[in-house]
């Protein structure tokens, strides 16, 4: 049995319209989204004593989401990651992007999908938000009608993206919740086993946009493909954390594509997904500036993303996973659990 109840969670300036909060409760789960950037502010869920936590990173006002800050929570979009030099060529013409991330644009520029007003509708375990990307959006060409929904089943969360547009666009949408498992505010995740079902990753230049290479895990830092604790891994590879696409099976149906389990609490993240790739980040560029949710700070690598999406840059490098002309779907399940 899950519930649906809805509150506001505050006013946007001058006027601008009321942004509402959803909350999804089940017996295992209860989760917050608020219809500004279809955005998560919270994920509680229960440890092995049947203590209960909030595990995404995130702000307690309204205000915290509007000020700049890296997207906690947030679905990104038109196109999340990076395209690189903000340029594109599509049918011809080249196209030219905002651009807010060194010399590339990220998360569908200044004004994405993260930083806008959504059109809520409650379902009977959830909420789908809708809206239109108008053509020319952060110089993105054709219109685009977008539905996200969020639904609760007992320890499952699932996300499902749905657009159309009305020409050949590129899209890519994704949540970016930062997690930590041990709960928000915990000082970081160096503690948190990690698993990725990949045999390739990208690697990338200096700016983070990929080489062209797909590379094999083999023999790297990046085979995740039995757990590694993090802060260990981190230091026997000599790397300054993960912000890379992992190259996944994707298919019309979920598959298991990530799991993390910390073993002080006994919570378990597993994603399934329908898409060929996962960004796993681990807050290499959180600085601890941020005062978050009960005055909790956020220094460096104190959450993860398991964003789940087509590879970035793909506009540019991998013409095949280009979506096509009318719609662009996929699917992103969060089964939280306890265990030992």
């Amino acid at each position: 049995m899950v519930s649906v109840t809805r509150a506001v969670f505050g006013d946007l300036p001058l006027g601008a319209g009321t942004v509402e909060k959803f909350q999804l409760q089940s017996d295992q789960l209860r989760v917050d989204i608020i219809s500004w950037g279809c955005t998560i502010t919270a994920l509680e869920v229960k440890d092995r004593q049947g203590r209960a936590s909030d595990v995404v990173l995130g702000f307690d006002e309204l205000e915290g989401y509007l000020q700049k800050q890296p997207y906690f929570g947030a679905v990104v979009g038109r196109v999340a990651n990076r395209i690189a030099k903000g340029t594109f060529m599509l049918d011809g013409k080249e196209y030219k992007l905002a651009i807010n991330n060194g010399p590339n644009s990220l998360h569908g520029g200044v004004k994405g999908f993260d930083k806008v007003l959504w059109t809520p509708r409650v379902l009977s375990n959830g909420v789908e938000f809708s809206r239109v990307s108008p053509d020319g959006e952060e110089g993105y060409p054709g219109e685009l009608k977008v539905w996200v929904t969020y639904t609760l089943d007992g320890g499952e969360l699932v996300v499902n993206y749905r657009a159309q547009a009305s020409q050949t666009t590129p899209v890519n949408l994704t949540n970016h919740s930062y997690f930590n498992l041990a709960g928000q505010g915990s000082p970081n995740i160096y503690d948190h086993e990690v698993t990725i079902e990949a045999d390739a990753f990208l690697p990338v230049n200096e700016v983070l946009i990929p080489t062209g290479e797909i590379a094999s895990v083999q023999g790297t830092a990046f085979d995740l493909r039995k757990p590694v604790e993090l802060g260990k891994h981190l230091q026997e590879f000599h790397v300054n954390g993960f912000d890379h696409n992992f190259c996944l099976k994707g298919s019309k149906e979920k598959r298991f594509c990530a799991r993390v389990y910390h073993a002080g609490s006994g919570r378990v993240l597993e994603v399934y997904t329908t898409q060929p790739g996962v960004q796993f980040y681990t807050g290499n560029f959180l600085d601890g500036t941020l005062k978050g949710k009960s005055g909790a700070v956020y220094p460096k690598h104190s959450g993860f993303c398991l964003e789940t999406q087509s590879w970035p840059d793909a506009v540019n490098q991998f013409p095949p996973i280009l979506p096509n002309k009318v719609h662009c779907a996929s699917q992103f399940k969060m089964n939280t659990k306890c265990g030992y």
